[in-house]
């Protein structure tokens, strides 16, 4: 009886938090691709090859199902990347500037305003409230705090009295002298 090499048995073997295996049946739990001495990635007690990691469990972007390596931004509880964060409308990067949404979906200022804001009855600008302008409405007219001003004086009707007439609003002294 000669030597027979097929009956030869390899004694490599894998340790891994003092479990053990044999080199070849130390593999990747999805591939099956043997990790050999790759760097892989235990999880919930198996054991995954880099790239199957990424795969099942990278956190990715919900505009491109791209992977996020660094420097995400959360909206609606949701990841996307920061280049991927842009008004719905016009494409401009929201990552780091003021926007508001409308339907769960990002707008910047300028956008909003333009297709859903109020617009100022004397201006025709619209009426965003962003940074805090203040506004007024008398029934189906809106103004800015700065161009709520009597027609005839141009003096601030903001916390005052006026009176309406036709689309013009008046201060009472200048109503009063229109009357007269």
């Amino acid at each position: 009886m000669g030597f027979d090499p097929r009956f030869i048995f390899c004694n490599k073997k894998m340790e891994y938090k003092a479990r053990q295996w044999h080199e070849k049946c130390f593999c990747c739990v999805m591939c099956k691709t043997p990790i050999g001495t790759k760097s892989f990635i235990p999880r919930d007690q198996e054991i995954y090859c880099a790239t199957c990691y990424e795969e099942k469990f990278a956190t990715r972007c919900v505009k491109c199902s791209k992977i996020i390596t660094s420097g995400g931004v959360t909206y609606k509880n949701d990841p996307w990347h920061r280049e991927c964060f842009t008004c719905t409308n016009c494409d401009t990067s929201l990552a780091g500037q003021r926007f508001t949404s409308r339907d769960d979906r990002p707008y910047c200022a300028d956008c909003f305003g333009e297709l859903f804001a109020k617009r100022c009855t004397a201006c025709s600008r619209p009426i965003t409230g962003i940074g805090g302008t203040r506004f007024i409405s008398f029934e189906d007219r809106h103004w800015h705090n700065d161009c709520f001003i009597c027609a005839s004086c141009k003096g601030s009707l903001v916390g005052k009295g006026f009176i309406t007439d036709g689309a013009d609003i008046l201060c009472p002294d200048c109503a009063k002298q229109k009357l007269a």
